[in-house]
């Protein structure tokens, strides 16, 4: 309540008081404060539905993936050719779409897959979990969204770095090459050490975004724009592809070994690396793919907010609660 130039404010509204940019004093209440949790994260009194979440994450997901693959793939050549390399040997700069075609057929699927299940999960479990417990909702999402569109995902990405590093010239080729001399395993080469990457790294992206996400735009009180999603989808994408770089580089070395079988399994893959090239080894290709993963993520999540913004547009669904911020 505002009396000349005093402003009263109730105990509750106190705990959550700021000053804006134009030096005036605001404040909302804890009531106000939860509600506001509330629309971020599910969307206030808006019954579950499966199918639009079904349809919105294969959709927003499937175009997100494909876009932000074919943009940042030679980024992606290079720090596979970076992880391949033993010590002493020599990186090739050529040839760096080599697979791109494959690799985008699987992509779209696989992203489609991911978030198919990602969606719908993330969704069912923030309307059944308690608000505090919003980010275990994102990361057991993004776990099994990972979990589950791994088995379209490996035969992708196995199919790719052996094209990457050039040991074939065609998508069909390599997999009829795969399958022939190394049966239908082949394909899924690899497979362990992509989950133990790929679990994490999808479980603790998604989570560190959402909660970013939500936290920002708890700040600033307002819809992001499309600038400052990406900012924080590069940010997330950073750390995270930073932070699982080892667990990169055994799961490339697994996949393009062939059927020459070096190493036995994920540790003794690491264990062998170490040993024979030493701790950091395990550090190479981390500037390529942080720099990918982080403008991967800035690319993926502009296009996958976009994305669900123009289905919302199209098809429109209850609106979701926003926060108002009144004056006593």
């Amino acid at each position: 309540m505002e009396v000349g130039n005093t402003w009263t404010f109730s105990e509750e509204q106190k705990e959550n008081c700021y000053t804006d940019g134009f030096g005036y004093k605001k404040c909302i209440s804890q009531k106000e404060l939860q509600k506001f949790f509330a629309s971020v994260s599910a969307g206030e009194d808006k019954p579950f539905d499966f199918l639009g979440a079904l349809y919105e994450g294969i959709v927003a997901g499937s175009t997100a993936g494909v876009v932000a693959e074919a943009a940042l793939y030679p980024l992606d050549t290079i720090k596979t050719r970076l992880q391949a390399a033993h010590d002493g040997g020599k990186i090739m700069f050529k040839g760096l779409y080599s697979g791109l075609a494959g690799n985008l057929a699987g992509a779209f699927p696989a992203s489609a897959v991911f978030f198919g299940v990602y969606e719908p999960v993330k969704q069912k479990l923030l309307k059944t979990l308690p608000e505090n417990l919003s980010a275990f909702a994102h990361l057991t999402a993004g776990a099994i969204g990972g979990a589950i569109s791994s088995l379209v995902r490996v035969p992708t990405e196995v199919v790719k770095q052996r094209m990457q590093t050039g040991q074939f010239a065609s998508a069909p080729n390599a997999v009829h090459v795969i399958v022939a001399k190394e049966g239908f395993k082949g394909l899924y080469a690899g497979y362990g050490s992509f989950l133990l990457r790929d679990l994490p790294f999808d479980a603790i992206q998604f989570c560190l975004y959402e909660q970013l996400l939500m936290g920002y735009k708890l700040v600033a009180r307002r819809d992001l724009k499309d600038h400052e999603i990406a900012i924080i989808g590069a940010f997330a994408g950073a750390i995270t592809g930073a932070l699982t770089n080892p667990l990169d580089v055994v799961k490339t070395r697994l996949m393009v070994q062939g059927p020459a079988n070096q190493y036995k399994g994920i540790f003794d893959c690491a264990r062998t690396i170490t040993k024979e090239e030493g701790v950091h080894a395990l550090l190479k290709g981390i500037g390529p793919r942080v720099l990918w993963v982080g403008v991967g993520g800035a690319i993926f999540f502009g296009v996958l907010e976009k994305t669900k913004q123009i289905l919302a547009q199209r098809c429109p669904g209850p609106p979701m609660q926003s926060v108002s911020f009144k004056q006593d």
